[in-house]
């Protein structure tokens, strides 16, 4: 895990999208950062945030013919 602080202007999905590549983190940021939502969409400056490791996702392939 990593942390960071918000800087000006920042949203969560801004800093999912920095710090990721993409905003599908965005839902685990705020588990792991419990009372984060309250400061409603636009996060104050120097807010110190948790960022959880991505979690690899295993992927099944399906053959319809063998």
């Amino acid at each position: 895990m990593k942390t960071v602080r918000t800087q000006q202007g920042d949203t969560v999905d801004d800093i999912a999208y920095r710090h990721y590549g993409d905003t599908t983190m965005v839902q685990a940021i705020l588990e792991a950062n419990r009372g984060l939502a309250r400061h409603g969409i636009i996060l104050p400056h120097g807010i110190e945030i948790t960022l959880p490791n991505r979690v690899q996702q295993t992927r099944t392939d399906i053959q319809l013919w063998d």
